[in-house]
């Protein structure tokens, strides 16, 4: 990470109670969900790929306050909630961003294999506590497969919290899919989210049958 000239002190927002707020859009996921069903691939690990990928595209939602101070992390990593088919067992897993890995494919392959491994004991998953999130170089990334929602609102650990928290719905009959995002107004603007949501539709529109 690097620290940047950011003045916190005049920011209109800094002494909200909360400055946290969320916006949800939907997007066309038609190619992704085709090719994922052709070729036997994880819509939902997939979907997160593109996802995070958008994030890291936003420099403002890789912003936080540490010491006072505003820095912007090169990259964040992807923590997921995950669950086994009964859904008996609950864990959270933490990703590599897709870059680290020659293609997508291979990243695909490698989050199946550490969600296995938690989901059966072999790996402890995800642990840090709440507060100790928003100084980590993560986003929180939350599918909720069952439900074509409209919007959500997010839990706030405190309302300065900067960690920005990204869910996403069932896919409905026209392929289109919610995908809501929770960030904090100190750095993000309307913009940045309208960048977020390009590149995410750019994402899902990068597979071919």
């Amino acid at each position: 990470m690097k620290e940047i000239d950011f003045d916190l002190k005049n920011n209109p927002f800094i002494n909200f109670k909360s400055s946290r707020y969320t916006m949800s859009a939907r997007i066309n996921v038609e190619k992704l969900w085709k090719f994922c069903k052709k070729n036997d691939y994880s819509f939902f690990i997939l979907s997160l790929g593109c996802l995070i990928n958008a994030t890291n595209n936003v420099e403002n939602l890789k912003r936080r306050i540490i010491n006072d101070k505003t820095v912007e992390y090169d990259y964040l990593d992807g923590v997921t909630p995950i669950m086994n088919e009964e859904l008996e067992i609950y864990r959270e897993m933490r990703v590599k961003i897709p870059q680290e890995f020659e293609d997508i494919y291979k990243w695909h392959d490698y989050v199946k294999e550490l969600s296995n491994k938690i989901l059966n004991g072999e790996d402890d998953g995800f642990t840090l506590d709440m507060l100790e999130r928003d100084y980590t170089n993560i986003a929180n990334y939350s599918c909720i497969p069952w439900v074509d929602f409209d919007s959500i609102t997010s839990c706030e650990v405190q309302g300065k919290q900067i960690q920005p928290l990204i869910t996403w719905g069932k896919v409905n009959k026209d392929y289109k899919m919610t995908v809501s995002i929770t960030v904090n107004h100190i750095f993000v603007v309307g913009r940045d989210l309208a960048y977020f949501y390009e590149y995410a539709q750019k994402e899902f529109d990068s597979f071919n049958l």
